[in-house]
């Protein structure tokens, strides 16, 4: 059974409503915890690319990532979850897991069932929610991994969410 139906998000899935790159994220990260995640991918045989800058590197341990030089380029890691799905972790801070996702990637059900197992893997590997919010919005979250729920769910409802988010 889907976690989500997307008939009932897809509104929050329309790039022109919550930017095309919305902000997903782990908070109250660890350094441990995104060794997790780099071990998940690994583990479940994702495609990845990690770089610094322009240069493609072996996956380091997160440590060495997250350990950087403060004017180092922030590290990324490229993970697609299949050919045409992409997930993209920036190593910003050892407090939160980041990553973006294009929305235009992420378009029916099919690909929402995708994103969906994607953020339960991770946060069941983590015991932590994953949340998605608007691009570049620091607010409340639309949607998300619950742990105690076991699955993906609404943290949000479409029409009050939109009404209240809209300028006015």
């Amino acid at each position: 059974m889907a976690d989500l139906l997307w008939d009932d998000v897809k509104c929050f899935f329309d790039p022109d409503l919550m930017g095309s790159l919305p902000d997903v994220s782990v908070p109250d990260a660890s350094g441990h915890n995104w060794q997790d995640v780099l071990d998940l991918v690994v583990e479940t045989g994702w495609k990845c690319q990690y770089s610094e800058g322009e240069r493609v590197l072996p996956l380091p341990r997160a440590e060495a990532a997250l350990s950087r030089p403060a004017d180092a380029e922030c590290p990324s890691l490229r993970v697609w979850l299949r050919a045409d799905v992409l997930a993209i972790f920036r190593f910003y801070s050892d407090e939160e897991i980041d990553f973006d996702v294009d929305l235009r990637e992420l378009q029916g059900q099919e690909r929402l069932d995708v994103f969906c197992g994607f953020l339960r893997e991770i946060g069941r590997r983590l015991g932590k929610p994953v949340l998605m919010r608007p691009e570049g919005a620091h607010g409340h979250p639309v949607l998300g991994f619950d742990v105690e729920a076991d699955r993906v769910v609404l943290l949000a409802e479409p029409l009050s969410f939109f009404s209240v988010a809209a300028p006015g």
